[in-house]
């Protein structure tokens, strides 16, 4: 059976632009162009769509999923228990993030009291592990060596820390109009520098200014910070840099 753009798009929920621009970069080829230069999919297309788009759910960027894909070791059966693993641990965060939901609508009802820590009972566990990977890529092994393991740390321990990261978040976020080198920026840059070099790994001024770097020109970071507040992710790497520059002068 074969699909023009229209059938497979109203199959998978996407749009004409996207398959034409899954076909410009070459992960996505049609069977056949028709005389008229319209698209033609086979039945694999569908399939291979959908691997797509699974990879996408998980945050995969287009490049890394057209490797994975054009792999000569790729098994596909292998890939969609892979999902299936990946999608219910998504689907039990969710379910933790919707308790937490429930239980604070319920402590701002005066049902229940809830602690501090519990109201970020769920976030961020998959984020981290990723994080991690990322310390590795962009400092090299011997950093990774000396990486905290978050899943080394208990619940509550967790609850604290990502307390506490919020906290950091929320306020630089809430300052950014006094700029990026004002004495309240710098005082919640120094924290997040200090919160990384207690939870996580030892983070020297180096590091610290390439991880401000990080937040541009890696989109699951700048995502992470627009969704805070637009123009967050650049203004970090300034106020970073910023830090860094003064910490630097003042040990020199």
């Amino acid at each position: 059976m074969s699909y023009t753009v229209k059938q497979l798009c109203s199959l998978a929920g996407v749009t004409p632009r996207t398959l034409h621009y899954y076909d410009e970069i070459g992960l996505l080829r049609p069977a056949s162009y028709g005389d008229n230069g319209y698209r033609c999919y086979g039945e694999d297309a569908v399939l291979r769509l959908q691997q797509i788009l699974f990879y996408r759910e998980l945050d995969f960027s287009l490049d890394q999923i057209k490797t994975i894909l054009d792999h000569p070791g790729f098994d596909l059966l292998r890939a969609l228990e892979s999902h299936r693993q990946a999608l219910q641990a998504q689907a039990g965060r969710i379910d933790r993030l919707i308790h937490t939901v429930d239980n604070t609508i319920r402590h701002l009802r005066g049902e229940i009291n809830m602690s501090k820590r519990d109201f970020y009972s769920g976030f961020d566990e998959e984020k981290q592990a990723r994080y991690e990977q990322q310390v590795r890529q962009q400092f090299g092994d011997e950093a990774m060596a000396r990486t905290k393991n978050w899943n080394a740390y208990t619940p509550a321990e967790k609850n604290d820390i990502l307390a506490d990261l919020h906290e950091i978040g929320e306020n630089t976020a809430a300052n950014m109009d006094r700029g990026f080198d004002s004495p309240e920026v710098q005082y919640w840059i120094g924290r997040w520098h200090q919160a990384i070099n207690t939870y996580f790994y030892p983070c020297s001024l180096e590091i610290f200014e390439s991880l401000g770097h990080m937040y541009v020109e890696n989109p699951e970071f700048t995502a992470t910070y627009e969704k805070i507040r637009p123009g967050m992710a650049a203004f970090m790497e300034k106020a970073m840099a910023h830090y860094c520059k003064v910490m630097a002068s003042r040990e020199a």
